[in-house]
């Protein structure tokens, strides 16, 4: 058979993308390579318990478009994001807020917790930053800093902190109100069922074939579809020819305990080096439909180096990645209009869930200015 678009990948940016596409009257065909759709985004039910496979994923946005995909195509309930920090046994709202100040010096006033960061901040005479510690220190003072900041982000990019570039926080959110909510989004929820269920339904009517390496015939899949959208590895699609790029990956270690609930927050953060892990998510906790109290499975998220065989999950986006990146962009730009390359992977960048859908309604309206969408 042959296609208008075949899409390589099933994550959020390739099955949206499809969705688009098939609503439009395009035959698709979605190639994915591991066994089950969805990307690091996919869910599975075990014991009555949505588990999210690949560590909690949130549904946030303030824009419409993505909010409106979202809902269209499953059920969704609220869901207000509020991780707490574990700091030796201490615990800290996130994120920085009145709760997170008045626990780490008692103060009760906006006023007085502006005072108290400013006073630390000026004690550090730090003009320029020349890396990330610098850099945190500068807009939040060293004991937020030292507590919050320094040990959960030296586990998640495996270096220290000053041999981070500055430019990886830009900016830290203080909210100088009693403010537990994560996100400042418009919207946020989760899907009845789990997010495998919203992919499938955005995948309903269109041809997939799993467990496929598209690499490993990839003029067969090509010759199949007038037009290809991959998203999966910019470097992989060019057999590494330029080097390769690099990302931090994740292990994921998965704990049954015959209890109804191991922790009293679906997720808490560990902030020090002497646990191991960056956080510990409670699947069910995220779940208010749950009938299951007699077990419940916990996830402990370790940072890892990447290679080969592991999950691409961060890209380093500092000045020799994101060099080598470009250069890859403009092989990848030559391909068009033949092949198009979307999402996280793809173009080497950091997205949310609701950018992958944003990022998929732009390349639709380009094919479509193109003519061939």
């Amino acid at each position: 058979m042959h296609y208008d678009y075949l899409i390589v990948g099933s994550g959020l940016s390739g099955s949206t993308i499809a969705n688009l596409l098939k609503n439009a009257g395009k035959k698709v065909l979605v190639l994915e390579k591991r066994d089950d759709v969805g990307g690091n985004i996919s869910t599975a039910i075990q014991d009555g318990i949505i588990v999210h496979t690949y560590g909690p994923h949130i549904f946030h946005t303030s824009d419409k478009f993505a909010w409106d995909m979202f809902n269209k195509n499953v059920e969704v309930y609220p869901f207000i994001n509020s991780p707490i920090a574990n700091c030796h046994g201490e615990f800290y709202h996130m994120p920085f807020n009145m709760n997170t100040f008045h626990e780490l010096w008692g103060v009760t006033t906006a006023e007085e917790a502006k005072a108290k960061i400013a006073e630390e901040v000026e004690k550090e005479h730090i003009d320029e930053p020349k890396n990330l510690e610098e850099q945190a220190i500068k807009l939040v003072g060293r004991t937020i800093y030292e507590k919050l900041i320094k040990g959960y982000t030296e586990k998640q990019w495996g270096r220290d902190c000053k041999e981070l570039p500055a430019s990886i926080i830009k900016r830290l959110p203080l909210r100088f109100e009693y403010n537990n909510n994560y996100f400042n989004d418009t919207w946020q929820g989760l899907p009845v069922g789990g997010y495998s269920k919203w992919v499938e339904n955005l995948l309903k009517e269109i041809d997939v074939k799993t467990g496929v390496d598209y690499f490993e015939d990839k003029e067969k899949w090509d010759a199949m579809a007038d037009h290809v959208i991959y998203t999966g590895r910019l470097d992989e699609y060019f057999s590494f020819k330029l080097g390769k790029l690099e990302y931090r990956s994740l292990r994921f270690d998965n704990q049954w305990m015959q209890m109804d609930r191991y922790q009293n927050n679906p997720v808490i953060n560990f902030t020090t080096h002497d646990q191991p892990y960056t956080r510990c998510a409670e699947h069910k906790a995220f779940d208010p439909f749950c009938k299951n109290h007699h077990s419940t499975l916990v996830t402990f998220e370790y940072p890892d180096t990447f290679e080969e065989g592991k999950i691409p999950c961060y890209p380093i986006n500092d000045e020799k990645n994101n060099s080598l990146a470009a250069a890859y962009k403009e092989l990848s730009a030559k391909l068009e209009p033949k092949t198009f390359f979307l999402g996280r992977l793809a173009v080497y960048k950091y997205f949310d869930m609701d950018d992958c859908i944003i990022a998929a309604k732009e390349m639709f309206d380009k094919l479509k200015a193109l003519g061939i969408a």
